[in-house]
């Protein structure tokens, strides 16, 4: 489904409800609660996984298909416009310099990519901090490799802004012998931009401890109102030089099932060396139509497009968190700087209702409303939710909520 051109000021199209039934979509298709079903006559409002409901910008189909029409598909390499695109991206919307091809390195995820880079810095057994609460993939990723994962945990400031704990960092590193440390930024699922200081800050305290630093940036193209992403490998020589920084269209444009990521690394020799780790499955090879996907989601049309959804998903959550803290006395909700999901509180509602996290859960599934878990995020009693959706259909989720779920 190509995005159609509107006549308002809005030239693509972010209010069409798709409808991806039987499209292989996980977000519709599955469920994230055993047990539990969608009573008949409400319709499913996905707002778990995080993939966008939104058709994507028209100049990735038009880059695969226009690469379809030729009917060979064998070995090749990848075309110089691959690397080229990636440079512009960067150097337009991030301000990078001193950007070249041999920075550029395939991923075909990025965590595979966070893993590779982990395997060159640490030894199985390893202790690796992050901050928490804890973006799921990282969690389950780390475990089933062998690390141990050490949590600084953020807070809430008074204007409900996290932040990092920076003697937690340091005393974490310093009592558990840390060299290494994934880096989220935009952080996920908190959705904070982290700023220029805040990062220089943390930089400071890794370059103390000789710690290396896996940066996760694949939301960095998605941010809202008036924040600004700063990559964390240009905020010094130590970050520019122990940092490996992971990105993907995937987020930006839902390419997710298309698989293709890549890393920015600067440090030769780290480079080569995860190179070699990314290769040594003989499986971390590029796909021809991804690297299509890439091309076309990275020409002039994707940059026009990208900021019309920053647009569009400001607008969802600020309706979204003012809508929360209006009606749903007890959950608490952090207006997201960046990303299109929520992290919803809802310790207070839970007590003052007597209902576990769960039955809460459950209740909006039954109602249609698909939201996420947040407990394997390490928010206890917490709900994620996806909020890249045609707007009816948050309001829809809003008054659903209402009537039925937080009553």
């Amino acid at each position: 489904m190509e995005a159609i051109h509107m006549t308002n000021n809005q030239k693509f199209d972010f209010t069409t409800i798709m409808d991806r039934k039987g499209r292989d979509a996980l977000a519709v298709d599955r469920l994230p609660y055993k047990n539990v079903t969608v009573q008949d006559g409400f319709s499913v409002i996905p707002m778990w996984v995080a993939d966008m409901n939104f058709a994507t910008v028209p100049s990735i189909q038009k880059a695969m298909t226009d690469r379809i029409s030729h009917p060979a598909f064998g070995y090749f390499e990848p075309r110089d416009e691959y690397y080229d695109s990636i440079i512009r991206w960067h150097t337009v919307r991030n301000s990078v310099t001193g950007l070249d091809r041999d920075c550029i390195g395939y991923e075909n995820g990025v965590l595979g990519g966070v893993l590779s880079a982990l395997n060159v810095f640490c030894s199985k057994g390893d202790k690796v901090l992050v901050h928490a609460p804890t973006y799921i993939g990282f969690t389950f990723s780390l475990k089933n490799n062998g690390y141990d994962i050490v949590q600084s945990p953020l807070v809430l400031d008074e204007q409900g802004v996290w932040r990092m704990d920076y003697d937690d960092m340091e005393q974490k590193i310093r009592d558990n012998h840390i060299h290494a440390a994934i880096f989220c930024s935009p952080h996920n699922p908190c959705g904070r931009v982290w700023e220029r200081e805040e990062i220089e800050r943390a930089m400071a305290i890794y370059e103390k401890y000789h710690v290396e630093v896996v940066a996760d940036e694949i939301w960095s193209d998605i941010i809202l109102r008036d924040n600004q992403f700063v990559p964390a490998q240009s905020v010094s020589e130590y970050a520019r030089m122990h940092t490996a920084a992971m990105y993907a269209p995937s987020k930006t444009f839902n390419l997710a099932g298309l698989v293709g990521s890549y890393h920015i690394i600067y440090n030769p020799v780290i480079r080569d060396r995860i190179e070699k780790e990314s290769s040594l499955s003989h499986y971390n090879e590029m796909n021809v139509l991804s690297m299509y996907a890439l091309i076309g989601a990275y020409q002039d049309m994707g940059y026009e497009w990208t900021d019309e959804l920053c647009s569009v998903l400001t607008k969802n959550a600020e309706y979204a968190c003012e809508y929360i803290r209006s009606h749903f006395h007890g959950v608490q909700v952090a207006m997201p700087q960046g990303t299109y999901m929520l992290l919803l509180d809802c310790t207070e509602w839970c007590q003052e209702h007597g209902k576990t996290i769960t039955e809460l859960q459950h209740a909006g599934v039954r109602v249609g409303v698909i939201w996420q878990d947040g407990r394997p995020f390490h928010s206890p009693c917490g709900i994620r939710m996806n909020l890249a959706l045609p707007f009816s259909l948050v309001e829809e989720a809003m008054e659903r909520l209402t009537k039925y779920v937080f009553i």
